[in-house]
């Protein structure tokens, strides 16, 4: 049997599991790559050739690449591929192992893709007004002059 391109491997993923539009499993692969190039870059000093990226360093990785990719609409991107949570990145990742599109170690677990943060405090918060230590501005009085 012929080995499979990584969109016919989604599609079936996508068959057993409906849970994820395809566009996340690209998003996770482009993802993990980003990550390990910036481990790669805070590693550089030991001049590490091949980086494992654990669970909790995947999900920063992929909060950063949304950020950036993605800007104040991240969550709502993530949303519409049924993105939801940490867990979510965890499970599509776990799908993938499965496929052995990505490998693992046996210390990985689904559980080290726990909520590391919440969807609203990555990808909301960041977009916020910074609040101003004043409290809500008092209206003039009417015919003050």
């Amino acid at each position: 049997m012929q080995d499979l391109d990584f969109a016919e491997i989604v599609g079936l993923i996508c068959k057993e599991d409906p849970r994820f539009d395809r566009k996340a499993y690209d998003f996770i692969r482009l993802g993990l790559d980003h990550a390990v190039k910036e481990l790669k870059k805070q590693d550089a000093p030991r001049a590490v050739r091949s980086r494992h990226v654990s669970g909790p360093e995947l999900l920063e990785g992929l909060r950063v690449y949304a950020l950036d990719q993605f800007g104040p609409l991240a969550k709502t991107v993530l949303n519409s591929w049924g993105v939801k949570c940490c867990p979510d990145f965890g499970d599509i990742v776990f799908n993938l192992i499965e496929y052995n599109v990505f490998s693992k170690t046996d210390n990985d677990r689904r559980e080290d893709f726990t909520d590391l943060y919440t969807f609203d405090d990555a990808f909301v918060k960041p977009f916020l007004p910074a609040k101003s230590g004043r409290g809500p501005a008092s209206p003039e009085p009417v015919g003050s002059a």
